[in-house]
């Protein structure tokens, strides 16, 4: 008897057993990340980090080839827009500027002699016509004295003729002479213009040249600190190749990158802080690169504030960018690896804090360190925000 009860007693057992399933694996509480659902205001946010950056940067290139023959600076020193940085050498330079400044002496003074040699024909030309006017004038006079005597029977009537023949011939010429000076004043302009454009083209040329043999001093060109000098004493360098940045301190910007996912809903006009390590600055969204890197997009903050001490260029900082402001949300911090809207699987505590079970939640915006719930759960409940791929087979977790 007492055999047989012993066999049905291991029999209920282990139908119990059976119908109870796999026990629930059980998790160290101090390892999880647990938070609390709330009800409120969310301010949604977006992240990154960057650099100090300056607004005005320039770098300074050869205009012609050449060898560094002199650094006056080095990076870290303040310049000015006259401060002399290097100096390149090249005699080809400074024998173009050469022979330029005598190309433009010799097209002035053949421009001067032309000019001289035109006013010269004019003036012959006005001599011209003034005489053939006396010689006219002089002609009408005795044309108009041979018709008086003709009247009065004291010369010929062939006379008379002749003189009025001379007379007309002297006019004709008179004209012809007069407009030939009046062209020869007029034609001075057009062909002293060929001269002067030629002597214009010389003396654009001998600038240019002289603005090269300028450019072997390397000037800062804006007042602010020299950044980078990548050449040395003795390197050759051709036209185009960088030879210093110089860049203005006092203005700079904050370049931060923001992961893709939370990028899409930065605009330019958004409210910005700038965390230096060394005092928090207000700043506005001013550009948005187009691309994207890395999984993350270059925003560009204009900072709205006087700079903390110790804020240079390529300075380490945070940047948290306002998206949104929701007024009353339900919301509860960001799980890992969450992304904003869709569905996810939590881990939602007992009462006791003993057990969790799963549940499916509905999300919505996000912020950089919080969530909106829609649905699945309710204020005040706890859930597990920890990665808990580990258990995906798991719909219950004990926690000690």
């Amino acid at each position: 008897m007492l055999a047989g009860a012993a066999a049905v007693l291991v029999a209920g057992v282990a139908v119990a057993l059976a119908r109870m399933g796999p026990a629930a694996p059980t998790i160290d509480r101090s390892m999880l990340w647990i938070d609390t659902v709330a009800r409120g205001p969310l301010v949604r946010q977006a992240r990154g980090i960057g650099t100090l950056a300056p607004e005005n940067i320039a770098w300074l290139a050869a205009r012609t080839e050449g060898r560094v023959d002199k650094v006056l600076l080095r990076p870290g020193a303040a310049v000015t827009a006259d401060s002399i940085i290097l100096v390149l050498s090249n005699p080809k330079v400074v024998q173009a500027a050469a022979d330029a400044d005598s190309e433009l002496q010799a097209a002035q003074s053949a421009l001067v002699t032309y000019q001289a040699q035109l006013e010269s024909a004019a003036l012959a030309a006005e001599s011209a016509a003034a005489a053939a006017r006396a010689q006219y004038e002089e002609s009408k006079l005795k044309a108009e004295m041979n018709e008086r005597l003709l009247q009065r029977g004291l010369v010929p009537e062939i006379d008379v003729r002749l003189s009025k023949v001379t007379a007309e011939q002297a006019h004709t010429q008179h004209e012809i002479e007069r407009k030939r000076f009046a062209f020869a004043r007029q034609s001075i302009a057009p062909q002293l213009a060929a001269k002067q454009a030629e002597v214009g083209r010389m003396r654009a040329q001998a600038r240019l040249r002289h603005e090269e043999l300028d450019a072997l001093q390397v000037r800062a060109g804006m007042p602010g600190v020299l950044q980078s000098l990548p050449v040395e004493i003795g390197a050759q360098v051709t036209p185009g190749a960088n030879l210093a940045r110089v860049a203005d301190p006092t203005k700079l910007k904050a370049e931060i990158r923001i992961p893709e996912t939370q990028a899409k809903d930065v605009v330019i006009g958004l409210p910005a802080a700038i965390d230096t390590r060394n005092g928090v600055i207000a700043g506005r969204v001013s550009r948005i690169d187009p691309a994207s890197k890395s999984g993350t997009v270059l925003v560009d903050v204009e900072l709205l504030e006087k700079l903390p001490p110790g804020a240079r260029p390529d300075l380490s900082i945070d940047g948290t960018i306002e998206l949104e402001r929701l007024n009353d949300v339900l919301f509860v911090a960001r799980p890992a690896a969450a992304q904003e809207g869709g569905a996810i699987s939590l881990f939602k505590l007992d009462p006791k804090g003993r057990y969790a079970d799963r549940v499916d939640v509905q999300r919505g915006s996000g912020s950089a360190n919080k969530i909106e719930i829609e649905s699945g759960l309710q204020p005040g409940e706890r859930v597990i925000l920890s990665d808990m791929s580990q258990w995906n087979r798991a719909e219950r977790v004990r926690l000690e």
